[in-house]
């Protein structure tokens, strides 16, 4: 894990909020912004973005890790994920299996009871699908 300064942690925190003004939920009034940051300190911004058919619905983490992808980053280190103030705002189980296919050893900042929580990425998701072991186990290609 990579040693992040305090500064650093309340930098993508606040960029989270910021990113959370530009989420498009229309439907469900609740907007989360994302902000990631890679190894080499690049910060990337997502925000939910709702659909009519709730199924195509972005969530913020997500929208966050593909702006990184698009945009050639890589070695995702720390994401701050902000929801409305008063309400606890944890990343899904789908945005969980996807931080954790970038980087299980990746910090995750949410709001939950009031405060900031900070955990890895593979403690949301302890028991998390992962390719590479699935095709040990099972001998390989299926």
């Amino acid at each position: 894990m990579v040693d992040l300064t305090v500064e650093e942690l309340d930098s993508l925190w606040e960029l989270a909020l910021k990113a959370r003004e530009r989420a498009y939920s229309r439907y469900s009034g609740f907007s989360v912004g994302a902000a990631l940051m890679c190894v080499d300190r690049k910060v990337f911004l997502g925000c939910n973005v709702e659909n009519g058919s709730y199924g195509l619905t972005q969530c913020a983490e997500r929208s966050a890790i593909c702006s990184m992808v698009a945009a050639g980053g890589s070695n995702p280190v720390a994401i701050a994920v902000r929801g409305p103030e008063e309400v606890n705002c944890s990343p899904c189980g789908a945005c969980r299996q996807v931080l954790m296919e970038h980087n299980p050893e990746m910090l995750v900042l949410f709001q939950w009871g009031g405060r900031r929580v900070e955990v890895l990425a593979r403690e949301l998701l302890p028991y998390g699908f992962d390719l590479e072991e699935s095709s040990e186990i099972g001998g390989g290609s299926r």
